[in-house]
């Protein structure tokens, strides 16, 4: 039996270990067209590798992915992050469990990560190629009924594979090879980006951040999408992990927009905006001589709350009891509905993920087998999945990985 991996990758990697280690006596071999095999994996969380996220429930689990989530419920009841966690630490690789949730190895190295999938597809029997670029893949049949794939390229061997597994990323090459054996492509945007925003009020306030902030995105007609986590300000506008979850569900919206939009920052949301101006009335009447840009209320950050104040009409010497009611309104609303005009995306950063890929009606999520092409198998970025950041996607990647491992190889009982 010979099982050909198109993607050194990490649907790639998990797909030909699990085969091998399910039938020891397949021929695996990984097929990677650049020189250094999981390139993405060395260079996630900053090189620390978010390898999971610390949620056991299916249920919760598939949330957090803005598409693919129907399709991904019953394979994560199968291999979820309690089994990647035990499927690492099998390997030598324990994770921890950061306060967001996020699991990354103990070493917070994401080569311990690199190391242990290469010494365990190397222990299997797995071969990897490297500079083996696919270009075309051809289906032939050996004795008129047994379906074959014969690779065309560069590097590649000159051998017939019985199954096939397409984990190219998401890159052009595996959507080609998919679309000539009858798949759809879905149009391919970016799913996890920064905001482009030039506004005075952030202006010079790079590094600035807040714990929490409540993101509104005005999809048009009367349409919003939500999302509240951190948010940091950056020399080109607004990132953090609240904005990088906001474009991932609103991907397709924004780039339909040209990636234009209104957003509106609530930097309280924990806070009703009737209570915090009660708040600040209080602290009117109790500092009125004291500057109102000396005293950030409610925990927010010195800068930004200079800035909000001056655009509210308090200058640097109005005092508390100076306070109008109009700049006591403007100021509440500066810091519980302040509107941001989005202008751009921001740089498309290598690590992150696209929307798109191959359309996830035409894949059989139970073994990962192509509906379109029998003994061609799909996993990781080139099907039309993607979750937000935290460890979500590479999650995808290990579970598609290994339900494709196992029924790649069952086929040959």
């Amino acid at each position: 039996m010979q099982i050909g991996i198109l993607g050194g990758g990490a649907a790639g990697f998990f797909a030909a270990i699990t085969a091998s280690e399910t039938d020891p006596q397949a021929r695996v071999t990984i097929l990677e067209a650049s020189a250094s095999p999981l390139s993405k994996v060395r260079i996630s969380g900053g090189g620390r590798c978010n390898v999971t996220h610390h949620c056991d429930d299916p249920t919760q689990l598939v949330t957090h992915y803005p598409r693919g989530a129907q399709e991904l419920l019953g394979p994560f009841t199968r291999f979820g992050p309690r089994e990647t966690s035990a499927w690492f630490h099998s390997r030598g690789v324990t994770l921890k469990t950061e306060a967001d949730g996020r699991m990354f190895p103990t070493t917070d190295d994401s080569k311990t990560v690199v190391e242990a999938l290469l010494k365990t597809a190397a222990g299997s029997g797995v071969t990897l190629l490297t500079g083996a670029r696919v270009e075309a893949v051809e289906c032939t049949f050996s004795d008129g009924r047994s379906r074959k794939f014969r690779l065309l390229g560069r590097g590649v061997p000159d051998r017939p594979f019985d199954r096939l597994l397409v984990a190219t990323g998401n890159g052009s090459r595996g959507y080609r090879i998919a679309e000539s054996v009858g798949h759809t492509i879905v149009p391919c945007m970016p799913s996890l980006f920064t905001f482009k925003v030039e506004d005075e009020r952030i202006a010079g306030l790079a590094g600035v951040s807040f714990a929490d902030v409540e993101l509104t995105l005005q999809c048009g007609r009367g349409k919003e999408l939500q999302q509240r986590g951190p948010l940091l300000i950056t020399h080109w506008g607004l990132s953090g992990p609240a904005v990088l979850a906001l474009s991932a569900w609103g991907a397709r919206v924004l780039h339909a927009a040209g990636y234009r939009a209104r957003l509106t920052v609530n930097f309280l949301p924990g806070q009703p905006a009737g209570g915090f101006r009660e708040s600040l009335q209080a602290v009117k009447t109790q500092r009125g001589s004291a500057r109102v840009q000396n005293e950030p209320q409610s925990g927010l950050p010195r800068r930004y709350w200079g800035r909000a104040c001056a655009r509210a009409g308090a200058g640097a010497e109005t005092a508390w009891a100076h306070l109008t009611h109009r700049a006591l309104d403007a100021l509440v609303a500066e810091l519980t509905a302040a509107e941001f005009a989005i202008s751009g995306k921001g740089v498309f950063k290598e690590e992150f993920v696209t929307s798109g890929g191959v359309d996830l009606k035409e894949v059989d999520f139970r073994t990962m087998e192509s509906k379109r092409s029998p003994n061609l198998y799909f996993a990781g970025e080139v099907l039309d999945i993607d979750g937000v950041t935290g460890g979500f996607n590479f999650q995808s990647a290990w579970t598609c990985g290994y339900i494709a491992g196992i029924h790649m190889a069952r086929r040959a009982e």
